[in-house]
């Protein structure tokens, strides 16, 4: 199988809508329609990628930074690639860009059900947080 990773593209977005919803345990809102995801691509430069494998989308990894902290979101995989490391290798990939960017901490968010995302990170070297709540409003 060959596998390519590259840069999202707001091109890649009706494969990674169709590929995110698919996934259990990724909750989707209105901040994942195709405008709002093109202008954090946008504000946030080559920090997103995808990986294809044999031309279909297997992998996401959605990335960004506020200027102190790094952020990542909808990292997918799909079932039928799961196992090969496509996480993982997205997951770096966007860790070297924000630390080239000068960001020396990632955050992440896990739905407390998701046993397989809390399972991954895990492994993969993150650790799970206590002691504070995350609060959020609509603007």
């Amino acid at each position: 199988m060959k596998m390519e990773f590259r840069k999202m593209e707001i091109a890649d977005y009706d494969r990674m809508i169709a590929l995110w919803r698919r996934i259990d345990g990724l909750a989707l809102s209105e901040a994942d329609e195709r405008e709002a995801i093109a202008v954090y691509l946008r504000r946030n430069e080559g920090l997103s990628f995808v990986c294809e494998a044999d031309g279909a989308l297997a992998g996401t990894i959605l990335c960004g930074h506020d200027g102190r902290r790094g952020f990542i979101y909808h990292a997918a995989v799909d079932a039928d690639y799961r196992g090969r490391g496509i996480a993982r290798q997205l997951a770096e990939l966007s860790l070297a860009k924000l630390r080239d960017a000068g960001i020396d901490k990632c955050h992440l968010f896990v739905l407390e059900d998701n046993g397989a995302g809390d399972r991954f990170w895990t492994a993969t070297g993150w650790r799970r947080r206590s002691g504070f709540f995350v609060y959020s409003r609509d603007v």
